[in-house]
């Protein structure tokens, strides 16, 4: 029983139910997130771990090296508007020369509705920027959730998952997806570390955009089965 349990859940409906149990999951906790944060009880949290990033002296130093500040600055425009659009359209270039033309525009409507998600989050919640350290990079939308952790894991998130779709052996896929993964929490973390946002609008970003990279992930999975991208490739 437990051998064919394991199996089915190997199967493609077991990872489809999976996925969508997955997803539900980190959008039950956003909202969960969103309600402690609109309830105030997560502003001492949230203090506490930017202060710890701080000098005690100076709240307006982070802590470490100066190269430590600029590496942190490399790694959080890695999440802004510039760098993202111009791995997308690279990426949808590639599918379109590739005569995979509808996981090209699959690419570009996914990664603009995520856009649009992440903008209309911003304008409902309305949070403002954290008020007990100088900001280390221009700002100039609201805080939560935040928009550079959400896109970053819609975009490297979904790119890995059609990458990994592409390629057939496990162990290559598990490497594609967890670069894509370290990549997501380190723009997360230097976001935090620069003085830009609470830690818990990062944490929510990050769930609310790794349920969007599953939901296009199955709807590629799909459309794949309707003939209308390519194919998965099996392991």
């Amino acid at each position: 029983m437990l051998a064919a349990t394991r199996r089915w859940l190997a199967s493609g409906p077991g990872i489809i139910l999976i996925a969508l149990m997955a997803m539900a999951s980190l959008i039950w906790a956003f909202f969960e997130i969103a309600d402690a944060v609109g309830e105030n009880e997560t502003d001492r949290f949230d203090r506490l771990v930017m202060q710890a990033l701080r000098n005690p002296a100076d709240m307006d130093d982070p802590l470490g090296p100066v190269w430590v500040q600029e590496l942190a600055r490399d790694i959080t425009a890695l999440g802004g508007v510039g760098v993202l659009t111009f791995f997308v359209v690279a990426a949808a270039g590639y599918l379109w020369l590739a005569r995979d033309r509808g996981l090209s525009v699959f690419l570009l409507a996914s990664v603009s509705t995520g856009v649009l998600l992440s903008q209309g989050l911003k304008t409902v919640f309305d949070r403002a920027r954290p008020d007990i350290v100088s900001l280390e990079t221009a700002v100039y939308t609201a805080s939560f959730p935040s928009g550079h952790s959400l896109m970053a894991a819609v975009v490297y998130l979904t790119l890995a998952v059609l990458l990994a779709r592409k390629l057939d052996r496990k162990v290559i896929k598990t490497y594609i997806l967890g670069l894509a993964m370290f990549l997501v929490i380190t723009i997360g973390l230097s976001r935090i570390y620069l003085g830009v946002h609470w830690p818990t609008d990062v944490l929510a970003g990050w769930v609310m955009g790794a349920a969007w990279a599953l939901l296009c992930g199955l709807f590629a999975r799909w459309l794949a089965g309707r003939g209308s991208v390519g194919r998965e490739t099996a392991t």
